[in-house]
């Protein structure tokens, strides 16, 4: 990383030129900005940048997508994972199309805003940007298709078998995601200043959602490596922890030097539909 915190791997044979034949994944967190460039016909990966600890307001997008010459090129497909607090799940089963401004009432800040909506496990994902916001992501990104901030860890997590919790680290925050009888339990995401306010959420986690710390399957996802106290913090608690992996076509080379893991929500838009 540089002293901006960000890093930026890509295919020196890359061709901006072939982009219409490449997609786009892009994902804002709370703290963090990342996309990759996937090329459709070959299914390489041909870049990946990432910035941690960066604030994501709607002027800093603004000036990201006129200075970064790859966001501004014409993809394919561009898939968007964009955190945001006006977000609200509903099982399906009692779920109204009809209703669905009624249920967005529900949300945290009711302003004027565009909804968007997402199925997985059985549930639906409703999820609402600012009208502003939403002008500049569709101005600047082509053939844009907009998800939940989590779209990419649920995607991976819907071929879960075991009781499992996916944790997914930025660099100041995480987002934790229980998995019980392959049903979602429970989804959020936590700012986290120090390693012990990690210590309080976690053991918040195994309290209140009564997580058998011998029986679940830690699954670890994003900034966070076996010997740094992230790690140290979840040894103290469970028995057994993962990395995840992709289980996909696409080839990571340019990678090779970079743990997998770190980019799994990213990447996993590629699969998401």
């Amino acid at each position: 990383m540089n002293i901006n915190n960000s890093i930026l791997s890509i295919d020196p044979n890359f061709d901006p030129s072939m982009a219409s034949t490449c997609s786009l994944l892009v994902k804002i967190g709370i703290d963090s900005f990342s996309y990759a460039i996937v090329s459709k016909s070959t299914r390489q990966v041909v870049a990946v940048y990432d910035e941690q600890e960066c604030n994501i307001s709607q002027l800093n997008l603004t000036e990201r997508f006129k200075n970064d010459s790859y966001l501004k090129l014409p993809y394919q497909h561009t898939k968007l994972a964009v955190y945001t607090d006006t977000e609200i799940s509903i099982p399906n089963d009692i779920f109204d199309e009809s209703s669905i401004e009624l249920h967005s009432k529900l949300m945290k800040n009711n302003t004027v805003i565009n909804l968007f909506r997402q199925n997985h496990f059985g549930f639906t994902t409703i999820f609402g940007l600012q009208q502003s916001l939403q002008d500049i992501l569709t101005s600047q990104l082509s053939n844009l298709k907009i998800y939940s901030h989590n779209a990419g860890l649920l995607n991976i997590a819907e071929d879960t078998k075991n009781d499992q919790l996916f944790l997914d680290f930025s660099a100041n925050s995480f987002t934790a995601l229980f998995i019980k009888n392959q049903k979602v339990i429970f989804q959020k995401c936590y700012e986290v200043e120090n390693i012990e306010e990690l210590n309080y959420f976690i053991l918040l986690l195994i309290n209140q959602l009564a997580i058998s710390l011998t029986e679940v399957i830690i699954r670890l996802s994003g900034i966070i490596h076996v010997d740094d106290k992230k790690y140290e913090c979840l040894q103290k608690y469970f028995t057994t922890i993962e990395f995840v992996k992709l289980d996909t076509s696409l080839s990571l080379q340019i990678l090779e030097d970079i743990p997998e893991y770190y980019y799994i929500n990213l990447l996993a838009l590629d699969q998401c539909v």
